[in-house]
């Protein structure tokens, strides 16, 4: 498949983007399916692997490979040529293996094909043709010596091989869980945060400590960060972004759902301070004054399109947009602006003063650090 190249959900925040991935590009919207379809494909399908998972009792890290394998298939195979659902039970069967958490073959498959019947019985997934509720309730169960099972079992045998040829055989995963519990401890312990001045955060923490304050803060901080997190894998994000990034993202997230701002006023300089050099790996303090600014200007478009493709997953869920989801896209949109305000200033200004072109922003990097056409978008 050709070099995956930038876009962003339909949102007039995010008109332009800094990743390199391009929907039009992926084989299944080729073959003529929608954009919109193939997102819904991609989310419905990574519920089922959440709640799969969470049926056989999976590491929460587990049942996350297993969607960035399911993720990583489908930008080289369309979803036109494989079955989702078998293609998911080999990622969960894969993914077990690799984090060290191995399920029975059998034991997966009986239980993938009894979620995925009970699914198809609510109605909440398309039936075969030809088939009735009451049927596909009767086939709850498949008889593990049947000739069905047997040859469900090859296929899910055969595409487990299929998907480690896809991902050449890269098995080691980077979640964004490491990265955004270390921001956060970062953060906290530089006392970089406080809670939003309001009456009712006040009385409730008038009698705390500031050792209590701050573990609170973490708590919840953490807490709001894994929940967007886990959220970010029913999208395409982690073929968009790595994974520090994407943690970046959640730690914001989590400090407007909690009501956390910055000390200073500035979430550029407070949240991207502690983000931005690893999500390039420029940690060379010599690096030049223009070179840091561009990361983050970069970091900040990257922020703003991981979060509002996130919160545009939550207003999916609830079918609209909520009071506190409504604000974080009001401060996104401020975000953004003032970047690009920022910019638009920087590069008419000549720091020279010898009347030659402004310097010229190096354009961003894609997500797994190569430019090669031929490399797939990695984590």
């Amino acid at each position: 498949m050709p070099a995956v190249a930038a876009t962003t959900p339909i949102d007039t925040i995010s008109s332009s983007s800094t990743s390199h991935f391009d929907i039009t590009e992926l084989p299944s919207v080729k073959k003529g399916m929608s954009a919109q379809e193939e997102a819904m494909k991609r989310r419905k399908t990574c519920r089922f692997i959440e709640e799969a998972g969470r049926v056989l009792k999976l590491p929460r890290v587990a049942i996350s490979t297993a969607m960035v394998f399911f993720h990583r298939f489908y930008a080289k195979h369309a979803f036109q040529e494989h079955d989702r659902f078998e293609v998911a039970v080999a990622a969960l069967v894969l993914a077990a293996k690799t984090e060290e958490a191995p399920k029975k073959l059998n034991t997966v498959i009986q239980e993938c094909y009894k979620l995925k019947t009970r699914a198809m019985q609510a109605g909440r997934l398309s039936q075969k043709p030809g088939s009735s509720p009451k049927d596909e309730a009767s086939a709850s169960y498949l008889d593990t010596k049947g000739e069905e099972f047997l040859k469900l079992k090859e296929r899910i045998l055969l595409l487990e091989r299929i998907i480690l040829h896809t991902i050449g055989f890269e098995l080691s995963i980077d979640h964004p869980y490491k990265f955004f519990v270390e921001q956060i401890k970062k953060l906290i312990h530089s006392r970089k945060l406080k809670y939003k001045p309001s009456k009712a955060s006040s009385d409730a923490n008038k009698h705390k400590t500031n050792g209590e304050m701050m573990s609170k803060m973490m708590n919840e901080l953490v807490q709001y960060s894994m929940s967007t997190a886990n959220d970010s894998y029913q999208t395409s994000l982690c073929l968009q972004f790595g994974p520090k990034q994407i943690a970046t993202a959640c730690v914001y997230l989590a400090c407007m759902f909690s009501g956390v701002e910055p000390e200073n006023g500035n979430w550029k300089t407070t949240l991207l301070s502690t983000g931005g050099e690893g999500n390039h790996g420029n940690s060379n303090a010599n690096t030049n004054k223009n070179s840091n600014a561009d990361d983050f200007d970069y970091d900040v478009e990257a922020l703003v399109s991981v979060c509002v493709q996130v919160i545009d997953l939550i207003a999916e869920k609830k079918a609209s947009d909520s009071e506190s989801v409504r604000k974080i896209r009001k401060a996104l949109e401020l975000l953004k602006n003032n970047t690009t305000t920022n910019n638009n200033t920087s590069s008419s200004i000549n720091p020279e003063g010898n009347g030659s072109a402004p310097p010229q922003r190096r354009p961003p990097p894609p997500p797994s650090g190569e430019s090669s056409s031929n490399k797939r978008p990695r984590v």
